[in-house]
């Protein structure tokens, strides 16, 4: 009845399916591992804004990469700005999320001579994207800066790649390692996303606080992927039955159109029969009444 599943087709149609099934359970909890790291990501940057400020030194401190755990928190720095060392970071997005043009990283110099970077915000890239833009001038003498503290970006982890070759006092990635280099002055490690005080004319324009109310379509994806993978056996069990079931009625149909052309050659025969039986009845009955007529009488 089910000796069809040893066939090609079908030992190919369940091998698959017993790889899909496996398959798509892990890319289910591939996608619940990354709603969970939304989530928890979500919590640690309600927390960090809420946190009280704290001076910049008590986060980090020279070659030092931030934890992972101090991301987004408030801090504050003193300084005065490095303006000769300032550049420009490429390829990066306005608060509509969709104009591309430049952060504009401006050392900060410290009491101690140590210097951090902030992040002044983002300006418009303009039409020349050879040369150095107009960068609205950072405040003079001593400031005191507050913002979001922020990791150094790398390659890894941002997907940021980090060309070469580009025009002068221009970066693709905010790393205080790489810009203590050019600068030959130590940095604290990671930067500061600047907050306040507000830019004088509205530019650069802050960089938005980062969201953390959306958690993403993941779990509506992994619940999608664990269907699939539910989807899979009854599947193949309604494809069984069907196949079965046709089967059945192709080999019944054959059957038929198999006794079809013997009732035909049978129909004959019978009539044949019948015409036989009916003229040696009509015989037997002749000869009854042949019997049964008497002999006339002479005269």
């Amino acid at each position: 009845m089910y000796r069809f599943l040893l066939s090609r087709q079908w030992v190919i149609v369940t091998l698959v399916g017993l790889v899909l099934i496996p398959v798509m359970i892990k890319l289910g909890y591939w996608q619940f591992h990354r709603h969970e790291h939304k989530v928890a990501q979500n919590q640690l940057i309600a927390s960090s804004l809420a946190a009280r400020p704290v001076p910049v030194t008590e986060l980090t401190a020279v070659g030092r990469e931030l934890p992972r755990h101090d991301m987004w928190r408030t801090v504050t720095a003193t300084g005065t700005y490095d303006t000769a060392h300032e550049v420009v970071v490429r390829q990066r997005t306005a608060a509509d999320e969709q104009s591309i043009g430049y952060y504009v990283l401006t050392p900060l110099v410290l009491g101690n001579g140590d210097a951090v970077l902030v992040n002044r915000g983002w300006i418009s890239a303009g039409n020349d994207l050879t040369t150095f833009p107009d960068v609205p001038a950072a405040p003079k003498g001593k400031v005191t800066v507050t913002g979001r503290m922020m990791a150094d970006e790398t390659t890894a982890f941002s997907g940021i790649k980090d060309t070469r070759g580009l025009p002068a006092r221009q970066v693709m990635l905010i790393n205080s390692k790489e810009q203590a280099k050019r600068v030959g002055r130590p940095m604290l490690g990671g930067y500061i996303e600047q907050t306040a005080p507000e830019p004088s004319g509205g530019t650069p324009e802050p960089v938005p606080e980062p969201d953390h109310d959306s958690i993403g379509p993941h779990m509506a994806y992994a619940i999608q992927w664990w269907l699939f993978a539910a989807a899979v056996p009854v599947g193949w069990v309604v494809l069984v039955r069907r196949e079965r079931r046709d089967r059945a009625a192709a080999a019944a149909k054959e059957a038929e159109e198999a006794e079809a052309p013997r009732e035909a050659a049978s129909a004959p025969d019978a009539q044949a029969d019948g015409q036989t039986a009916d003229s040696a009845g009509a015989g037997e009955t002749e000869a009854a009444g042949d019997a049964a007529t008497p002999a006339t009488a002479g005269p």
